[in-house]
């Protein structure tokens, strides 16, 4: 579905001495630096996969995104999507694609989305009643009611986010590059996006490349990860082994009933009012009924390391690598 070998995008940066003589110079005389963004990435991505795309900020994940939606042009290296090279932008290209950017959108402000949805359907000739059924289950799946005919300007950020994603899908694309889909949202919003991208991943089989800070979403969404970082591809596999290799360890932490005051053996150790052994995975097992024989009453839990540490601590890995 989409292949990508040895990409790169490189841009030519002008540079100039800072005040007045500065931009004077640079007038007649103009340097450049070479910045480059992305570097030699490689991976494949099968249909129906929900994929996650992450990196540090200025990685290059937006920028691989637009070479993949064919808004820019790579420097080198092949690019494949669904059988189509991105950058010829064929029509028959456009129609099985979406993208969809958090901080951008596409709905008319001063009109109701009906209008944009409306715009959608004649751009790519969808029939009526294809349109209507879609928008049918648009409507249904994202509780748009009448949202979609109130003025855009007058909508909530998440209750535009909802219909920028009605928009973006009328046409039924087959592959989903969503960038930063709940950026600024609420909790209560970001459920329902979430949710609604799985849900239509399932009914469709449309393959959902998402690139997020918020780690919940991939967490719900994507089993898979690619990371880039500093323009290149660091990682590429399952999340739950990402999360093995940077932080192989997990906490059992138990909290002895009140009057409890007997030590707790190893591997165990007094932090505040909790005995926390800091063991294997192979081992919290034994942990576990380890601290259970020792005192039946406790309250107990295993505590897998936070996504947000796990994601920071392997940038800082690979922040000059």
């Amino acid at each position: 579905m989409i292949a990508v070998k040895d990409l790169r995008k490189t841009y030519r940066v002008p540079q100039r001495d800072p005040g007045l003589v500065g931009a004077l110079r640079s007038m007649w005389r103009r340097e450049h630096k070479e910045v480059r963004a992305v570097e030699g990435v490689t991976f494949e991505i099968a249909a129906g996969e929900r994929v996650g795309f992450l990196g540090p900020n200025g990685a290059g994940k937006t920028t691989t995104l637009k070479m993949l939606a064919g808004l820019l042009r790579p420097t080198s290296g092949e690019v494949s999507v669904n059988g189509f090279e991105p950058q010829r932008r064929e029509a028959a290209f456009l129609e099985q694609i979406t993208l969809v950017m958090g901080q951008k959108q596409q709905l008319l402000w001063d009109l109701p989305p009906r209008d944009t949805f409306a715009l959608n359907r004649a751009l790519y000739q969808i029939p009526d009643a294809q349109f209507r059924e879609t928008l049918g289950e648009l409507t249904t799946m994202l509780s748009l009611g009448e949202l979609v005919d109130r003025p855009t300007r007058n909508l909530s950020l998440g209750e535009r986010m909802k219909c920028e994603l009605a928009a973006a899908l009328l046409h039924r694309p087959k592959v989903l590059f969503l960038d930063e889909p709940t950026i600024g949202l609420d909790v209560v919003m970001q459920l329902q996006v979430r949710h609604f991208i799985a849900q239509w991943n399932e009914r469709f089989g449309s393959t959902v490349l998402l690139t997020s800070h918020y780690m919940d979403d991939v967490q719900a969404l994507c089993p898979r990860v690619i990371v880039i970082a500093a323009g290149a591809l660091r990682f590429d596999g399952r999340l739950t082994d990402l999360v093995a290799q940077v932080k192989p360890r997990r906490r059992v932490v138990v909290r002895p009933p009140a009057g409890f005051t007997a030590a707790f053996p190893p591997p165990f150790a007094l932090e505040g009012e909790a005995w926390v052994a800091d063991v294997a995975p192979a081992d919290v097992g034994a942990a576990v009924q380890q601290g259970f024989a020792h005192c039946p009453g406790m309250d107990l839990r295993v505590e897998e390391p936070p996504l947000e540490q796990v994601f920071a601590d392997f940038f800082v890995q690979h922040r000059t690598a």
